[in-house]
C-alpha cells in the first residue's frame, strides 16, 4: 500500500487571500492555515534563496510538525553550476534545511534541472556526483529536457535510489510527455498546468495561470496507480498557483485519487 499526499508548490501567495485563506488571516500565519488540510507543501523559495535553519524551525512550529517539507534545491546546484557548486554550495545547503530532515518532516530535496541541462558526459558525471554529495538525504530529479528520458538514466537512478519526477505541463517541443515512472521508494509527480502560449513568452504568474478540468485530472488516475505499484510514497503537487487553483486542483485530485486508488492512504 503506498500513501498518496498531495499538495501544492508554495503556500505564501498574496492572492490567495479571500480564495483560500480568509482575510483575516495573518500572512505569517498562512502555513498555520494551510496545514490544517494539507500534510505535505513543496518550498519553492528555496530554489531563490536558502533557509535560515531558524526559518525552517519556525515553519515548523507553525505547521505544527504535521506538515512533511519538500524542498526545492538552491539554483546554483542546478541552473547556475560552477566549479564550486558541490565543495561549497552544497554543503551549505544541507545545513540550511537539516532542522527539516533531522525532525523527521523532510519528505524529499526535488533537484529541478532547466530545459538547457542536456543529457551530456558532462552532465551526467556532474549529477552522479551531486546526487552522491547530497546523501542521506533523500533526493527526486526533475528534467525539463526530453533527451534525459533513456533506460540507462532511469537504472542509474534505480541505483542511486533517486526518485523521478513526472510532470505535467504544456506539449512543447524539448519539454517531457507525461509518464508514469518511480525509480525509487518515492513516487513524485508535478502539474505545471498547460499553458501553452505563456510557456515561454509569460512571466512566472502567467505561465502558471492555468486551471485543469476534471476530465485533466482524470487522464492522471491510471499513471497514479502504475506508480502506486511501485513507490511506497507519492508526492503530488499543483504549480498552478495563480489565483488559488493549485489549491482548487488539489482538493479535487485529492477526491479523485481516493476514490480510484483503492487500498491506498490518500491525505
Amino acid at each position: 500500500m503506498a500513501k498518496i499526499l498531495i499538495g501544492t508548490s508554495g503556500f505564501s501567495y498574496p492572492d490567495w487571500r479571500d480564495v483560500f485563506y480568509p482575510v483575516t488571516v495573518p500572512q505569517g500565519d498562512f502555513l498555520s492555515f494551510y496545514s490544517r488540510e494539507f500534510a505535505v507543501v513543496e518550498l519553492n523559495f528555496s530554489y531563490y534563496r536558502m533557509p535560515e535553519p531558524s526559518q525552517c524551525l519556525r515553519m515548523l512550529e507553525k505547521s505544527a510538525y504535521r506538515v512533511e517539507f519538500v524542498v526545492k534545491a538552491f539554483q546554483g546546484l542546478t541552473h547556475e553550476i560552477t566549479g564550486d557548486s558541490i565543495s561549497e554550495i552544497l554543503p551549505k545547503f544541507k545545513a540550511s534545511i537539516a532542522p527539516f530532515f533531522n525532525e523527521g518532516r523532510l519528505g524529499t530535496v526535488l533537484l529541478q534541472f532547466p530545459q538547457s541541462f542536456h543529457y551530456r558526459p558532462d552532465s551526467r558525471i556532474y549529477l552522479e556526483a551531486l546526487i552522491k554529495g547530497f546523501s542521506p538525504l533523500p533526493l527526486c530529479v526533475e528534467f525539463r529536457q526530453r533527451d534525459w528520458l533513456k533506460d540507462s538514466v532511469f537504472a542509474t537512478l534505480r541505483k542511486l535510489q533517486v526518485g523521478f519526477v513526472c510532470v505535467d505541463e504544456p506539449p512543447l517541443r524539448g519539454l517531457l510527455p507525461p509518464l508514469a515512472e518511480a525509480t525509487s521508494g518515492i513516487g513524485y509527480i508535478r502539474f505545471h498546468g498547460r499553458n501553452r502560449s505563456k510557456w515561454y513568452t509569460g512571466d512566472t504568474k502567467e505561465r502558471y495561470d492555468y486551471l485543469y478540468t476534471e476530465d485533466e485530472l482524470k487522464e492522471w488516475l491510471p499513471r497514479v496507480s502504475t506508480i502506486a505499484e511501485k513507490a511506497e510514497r507519492i508526492y503530488i503537487f499543483f504549480n498552478n498557483h495563480r489565483k488559488g487553483q493549485a489549491i482548487a486542483n488539489a482538493r479535487a485530485m485529492r477526491d479523485l485519487v481516493s476514490a480510484h486508488c483503492k487500498g491506498h492512504e490518500v491525505v
